[in-house]
Order: structure tokens, then sequence, then C-alpha cells
């Protein structure tokens, strides 16, 4: 059961990020588009985190950062 209530749920932010995200494509330029696309960012940042919480995304290798040396000197 969990597993569906969590695809359920998933499903949804991502669905209505890209409404909002569509809606704010056809806003003029301002703050009122730019708030709806901060809001759709938000929306499919927070079904990424939940995915990464319930464990159902594996770690994508182009976003992981090179881990710098020690400084030597």
């Amino acid at each position: 059961m969990g597993k569906v209530v969590f695809l359920y749920r998933s499903l949804a932010y991502r669905n209505a990020a890209a409404d909002i995200l569509n809606k704010a494509r056809k806003l003029p330029r301002g703050a009122e588009r730019s708030a709806a696309r901060r809001y759709a960012k938000a929306l499919r940042d927070l079904a990424r985190t939940e995915a990464w919480l319930e464990g159902r995304v594996a770690r994508d290798p182009r976003t992981t950062q090179p881990m710098s040396g020690a400084a030597s000197g």
C-alpha cells in the first residue's frame, strides 16, 4: 500500500508542477510569471525529494560533484 501512496503523491506533484509551468508560460513576463515558475520548480523538487526519501531514485552520477584533493604545501 505504501508504494501506491508514494506513486500517487509523486505523480500528483509532477502533474501539478507541469500544469503550473504551462500556465506560467502563457503569462506575460513579470512577478506573477516568476512566482508561478518558482512554485512549479518547488513542486518538482518536492517530488524528487520524496522519491529520494523513499529510496526509489538512484544517485545520478552527472549531479555528483568531484571531490577535490587535499592541498599540498
